[in-house]
């Protein structure tokens, strides 16, 4: 018998598989789902981004072999960027590297840094991308629970002395998915002093850091002193210019750091399509500009969201980043159960806590990614779900 390799074995069933293919059920009965589950805006993609897309397809050039040098103008705008953005500096040819989207980087880090029974520290709930790159690495999951009360922080320090000293690599994700929680300066700062002293590398996840409310400005781990000598962080058009399916990205840090991540891709893929990197050139020169409008429209879903939340009786923080909204279960619930008879009864995706980690039970999360009206009547169907299921208790 021929069968798949035990490493692939110990991944866990990936949550999402099972809501879409409910939800393609459902919809092939012609039933009305409202999807706040994948963080996917319904937003267009930026007309630039379209405009150069279109005109780097024509050019033959274009569709070469990208490789891992990929596009300069690509690399220098992603530097320029950053220059911008956080007020620091990276070379972009030695210090920046172009990703088939964030997942990508992410999930093959463990491989170019982590050997066989080196320990792995991830946020539990988290993104899927941290644990299955550490299981296929061979790493041992260090999983830290994310609590309201510790106000969702993985805390280093709280860790037994002797477990991180077999911790290689540390997976941080602020603004954080899916509990929207922001990491406070002292804590980035005493974050970063642990990972310098033990010669621990952090991967620090910063799709959402321009998706943020209320006048809060989320920073780059590299404007924390001490960063470059122990961080990557990494960066993606999905989620702030609504480009999900372009797969566009990049990472940034020392080369140090780089260059072990840039040899392991060199044997698994040959880089972004030429004229994808082009239109993100042409979206990063004008990124805060382009954002601007998406930001404001996801701000205004969010008050729209609290307000149904509140009236439909369920508490939740109001998020002052990215395009999640982290809400308790009502008592009697558990996050599947929950998940999957709602989408049944009423026709709403929301992802169950578990999605992302056994740490997420007791939680579910709805994305901003439909419109107002969309959403008020998704959270009135969630709302009138729950007090028919306490009529039926």
């Amino acid at each position: 018998m021929i069968a798949p390799s035990d490493r692939l074995g110990l991944l866990p069933p990936y949550a999402v598989a099972e809501l879409a293919a409910l939800k393609r059920r459902l919809l092939a009965k012609g039933r009305d789902v409202i999807d706040l589950g994948a963080g996917d805006a319904d937003f267009a993609p930026p007309a630039p981004a379209v405009q150069a897309l279109a005109e780097a397809a024509a050019d033959p050039a274009m569709s070469r072999y990208a490789f891992q040098v990929g596009l300069k103008e690509y690399r220098d705008a992603a530097s320029r960027y950053v220059a911008r953005r956080f007020g620091v500096d990276f070379d972009p040819m030695e210090e920046l590297l172009p990703l088939i989207g964030s997942k990508d980087g992410l999930a093959h880090l463990a491989l170019a840094f982590v050997n066989p029974g080196d320990a792995c520290v991830m946020p539990d709930p988290g993104y899927p991308a941290y644990l299955g790159g550490t299981i296929m690495a061979g790493g041992e999951p260090i999983l830290v629970p994310l609590r309201p009360e510790h106000h969702y922080l993985v805390e280093l320090g709280d860790l037994p002395s002797a477990q991180l000293d077999r911790v290689r690599l540390v997976y941080l994700n602020y603004p954080n998915n899916p509990t929207a929680a922001i990491a406070p300066w002292d804590y980035l700062e005493r974050t970063v002093r642990i990972c310098r002293e033990r010669g621990i590398l952090l991967a620090y996840d910063n799709p959402y850091c321009e998706i943020t409310f209320d006048g809060y400005r989320a920073p780059s781990i590299f404007e924390i002193e001490g960063a470059r000598e122990c961080a990557l962080e990494f960066h993606s058009l999905s989620k702030t210019f609504s480009m999900t399916g372009w797969r566009c990205a990049w990472v940034v840090g020392s080369a140090d750091f780089i260059g072990p991540l840039r040899k392991l891709k060199t044997w698994i893929d040959t880089g972004i399509f030429l004229a994808v990197q082009q239109a993100g050139a042409a979206v990063l020169d004008r990124a805060e500009e382009l954002s601007r409008p998406l930001v404001e429209e996801f701000a205004a879903r969010r008050d729209v969201a609290m307000t149904a939340l509140a009236d439909a009786g369920l508490a939740a923080d109001r998020p002052q980043a990215t395009m999640y909204i982290w809400i308790p279960l009502p008592e009697g619930f558990d996050a599947h159960t929950f998940s999957t008879t709602l989408l049944e009864r009423a026709g709403v995706v929301v992802l169950p806590g578990t999605a992302f980690g056994r740490g997420g039970e007791g939680f579910f999360r709805i994305a901003l990614t439909v419109s107002s009206d969309r959403l008020r009547e998704a959270i009135g169907r969630i709302g009138r779900f729950i007090e028919g299921a306490k009529g039926v208790a």
